[in-house]
């Protein structure tokens, strides 16, 4: 059997975006339901016809998704809770568990529809250790479950109408329930299992009735830590899903890490085939050779599905020509779904050329896997030609002087531990922070973005393309940071910020004025439903040729008597959200950034600053998903973070703000970050993400958010003391800040207006002896 290649998943969004603009003209009424679904059919129809154009043996079917793959299961599994199913269509119930509802469903091709309460968004969640997030599945004791919705199936026949026969993916039922979250306490989400199984066993009746000969069961749970209890779930769930579909294989997909002791489990389940990634973890190839049984087919994920450098072909050919002579019938992939690169280098014309050399987006991806193909199927000699362009590439970056500055590496080397610490511990900082701000109770603040309205879209966009002179466009953003300090004021928030309305992303703003960073014009990958990310590319050593933010800070700042906070986005958040180099560490790259931005935060304090917010929204991301793995990562993690914030005095306060995450198993760490105040996501657990810091174990002080910015609807006044409330049965009332769970960046202002207002009404209430 000749060695064969397969994609995983593929970029869902597009080659300019277009589920984006199809999702928001949907989402404001301007376009119809039958619209959506057309212009989503013809994205799916372009993903399947370029992967085969490209040689793909295993095209994959249900890798699409409107918002969210794990909100697509629980739509076809019926896990929707009871509060969404009166809404409407499938679709508009879809939608308000991804995004909200207001009191009146959003208007749809013109129409509104009346709604019986208010609804807020499910809770979301990173996906696994990504930049991606899913829609958490809310899961009820008793909890029943059945097929009402056919999307997998309908998929599978869409591709086969047009001539290609797909390999169906699914989240697997092990890992769906693993990603649950239970509304009671002491729930076991596995304890649902064998009410879920036979849906599943369903679905894959279906499929095989509708001619699908293999099926892609996604168990990403395998790379965690699994209790004996969760690898019999495993053995439960697949024993019966062998069963189900006899003739339908099934190909147990794993990624982001290695199987390590579960791969003993992974390697006896009765299925067809076992993926493997050999990116994240190259070791367990030996051992998976090893221990699974003869007719067990191997699928290898070899190439990056998380990061765009290049492949070393030739010492991806030389590991991989013994198991290929071992074992017959290797399948090709990458790493995993290729959701997480861009989809095309062809798009990009204005990179350095040495830079977009070193480079490999989703399509250069399968090109490499059909070149490792060809390579063990025909021999080197027929591959001679590329394998000599990839020898190239790799030995042009190993010695560009574009990569290695001396100064940079010198600096690294020359940091002390007493670099990373305060002067003062918390409780004199406070005390000082205090006497210099004279702050209320319940200071109130925003995370830092205010909306990106159209206006400065369009203004960025003419200046960039050299339509708006410098001088014009530094005017347009002045008036714009002009009339958001003055409606700051105006509503009565106790700490501004000054909108960064010059800033195009919170991280490529900084990367654009750091040294060692590129950026693209179209690598756009999706974060979430029609959240689109262009990450930064690192490909060497960084450094900060000048400051960064300085100047507008004191612009905003000499607009008002009140603090404005200087914004910064913090190192390892920077690293997170970036494509990073793989030619060093992490932890090497993520100091160099923390030496920059700590020149940043010096001199905005010189400037005058008072308050410093270091957004670390991606430290629990960044978390490796085997504990053992932990205490190296945070060591570096917070001690980059220290790194960058400590060369200020203890009266200038340091914020610093975290997005979606559980704290829990890592409240200690973030404790060691000792920023004097934090700002968490909280509004859609309505408060139980503060659990962790509860109990007097985390001193410093804290703004849980009460607003929930990405839902499209206003809380009450009402809805925000009452979160407050709640937040003050875990933590002292004088350790409390109110503000809205994340930037506002996204929202538009006739959103943000009312729900700020109401949060500052909040937070007065709140302060009135009766409260």
């Amino acid at each position: 059997m000749p060695v064969t290649i397969a994609t995983l998943g593929f970029p869902r969004i597009g080659p300019r975006r277009e589920l984006k603009f199809a999702l928001e003209r949907y989402w404001s009424g301007k376009s119809s339901a039958e619209t959506l679904e057309d212009e989503a059919r013809a994205l799916r129809a372009g993903a399947w016809s370029r992967q085969r154009s490209l040689g793909v043996d295993h095209v994959p079917s249900n890798d699409f998704s409107l918002y969210d793959h794990v909100l697509d299961m629980s739509a076809v599994l019926g896990a929707v809770p009871q509060a969404y199913r009166a809404v409407g269509t499938p679709l508009e119930t879809y939608f308000a568990m991804a995004r909200g509802r207001g009191a009146v469903i959003e208007a749809c091709a013109g129409h509104s529809h009346a709604h019986g309460g208010d609804l807020p968004a499910q809770e979301m969640t990173k996906w696994f250790d990504t930049n991606y997030h899913y829609v958490v599945p809310r899961l009820s004791p008793g909890q029943t479950f059945e097929l009402t919705s056919t999307k997998p199936v309908d998929a599978f026949l869409e591709a086969k109408a047009l001539g290609v026969t797909t390999r169906p993916v699914l989240v697997g039922p092990v890992s769906y329930l693993k990603l649950g979250k239970a509304t009671q306490d002491g729930l076991d989400p596995l304890s649902l299992l064998d009410g879920v199984l036979p849906v599943y066993a369903e679905l894959l009746r279906r499929l095989a009735a509708a001619g699908a000969e293999s099926v892609q069961l996604d168990e990403p749970c395998l790379v965690l830590d699994l209790t004996n209890v969760e690898r019999a779930a495993l053995r439960r769930a697949y024993g019966v899903l062998a069963d189900a579909a006899p003739g339908l294989k099934i190909m147990l997909t794993t990624y982001f890490g290695g199987l390590g002791p579960n791969l003993s489990t992974a390697v006896t389940l009765p299925v067809s085939g076992l993926h493997l990634d050999l990116v994240r973890a190259p070791g367990q190839l030996a051992d998976a050779l090893a221990q699974a049984p003869a007719d067990l087919t191997l699928s290898l994920g070899v190439v990056d599905g998380r990061n765009i450098w290049r492949a070393n072909l030739s010492n991806l050919l030389q590991r991989l020509e013994p198991a290929a002579a071992e074992r017959r019938g290797l399948i090709l992939a990458p790493s995993c779904s290729l959701l997480h690169t861009p989809l095309d280098l062809a798009q990009e014309s204005a990179l350095d050329p040495d830079v977009r050399g070193w480079l490999a987006f989703a399509a250069q991806k399968v090109e490499e896997l059909d070149v490792l193909r060809r390579g063990l199927n025909e021999g080197r000699s027929a591959v001679r030609a590329e394998l000599e362009a990839s020898d190239a590439a790799v030995a042009s970056r190993r010695s560009s002087p574009k990569i290695h500055d001396p100064a940079v590496q010198a600096r690294v080397h020359a940091v002390t531990p007493r670099m990373a610490r305060r002067e003062g511990d918390f409780s004199e900082r406070r005390a000082a922070q205090a006497a210099r701000l004279n702050l209320p109770a319940y200071p109130t603040t925003t995370i830092g973005s205010f909306p990106q309205t159209q206006g400065v879209r369009k203004a960025r966009a003419a200046h960039d393309k050299r339509a708006l002179s410098d001088a014009d466009y530094d005017a347009f953003l002045r008036a714009e940071t002009l009339d958001a300090v003055r409606w700051q004021e105006e509503i009565g928030l106790d700490v501004l910020v000054h909108g960064e309305f010059e800033r195009n992303d919170m991280v490529q703003y900084f990367g654009e004025r750091l040294s060692g960073f590129a950026f693209t014009q179209n690598a756009w990958v999706q974060s979430y439903g029609s959240r689109c990310v262009r990450p930064p590319i690192i490909f060497g050593d960084i450094s900060r040729p000048a400051p960064m933010t300085v100047g507008w800070w004191a612009y905003a700042q000499s607009l008002t008597d009140l603090p404005m906070k200087g914004m910064l986005t913090g190192p390892v958040t920077i690293l997170q959200w970036s494509f990073v180099r793989d030619d060093i560490s992490r932890s090497q790259t993520c100091r160099q950034i923390a030496l920059a931005l700590r020149d940043e935060v010096v001199d905005l304090e010189a400037a005058g600053a008072k308050i410093i917010q270091v957004d670390e929204a991606a430290l629990r991301e960044g978390l490796p998903l085997q504990r053992a793995d932990w205490p190296v990562y945070l060591g570096w993690a917070i001690g980059c973070f220290r790194l960058a914030v400590s060369g200020v005095r203890d009266e200038t306060q340091i914020h610093t703000h975290m997005c979606y995450s559980d704290f829990n198993d890592i409240i200690e760490a973030i404790a060691a970050m000792d920023a004097d105040v934090i700002s968490i996501e909280t509004a859609r657990s309505q408060m139980e993400l503060l659990e962790a810091f509860s109990g007097g174990g985390y001193p410093n002080e804290i703004g849980p958010g009460v607003y929930d910015i990405h839902a499209p609807r206003t809380p009450t006044v009402e809805e925000m003391v009452e979160l407050l409330r709640k937040a003050g049965e875990r933590l002292a009332p004088d350790q409390l800040w109110v503000n809205p769970d994340c930037g506002l960046k996204t929202r538009k202002w006739e959103e943000v207006r009312p729900a700020l207002v109401n949060m500052v009404t909040a937070a007065r209430r709140l302060r009135e002896p009766a409260a």
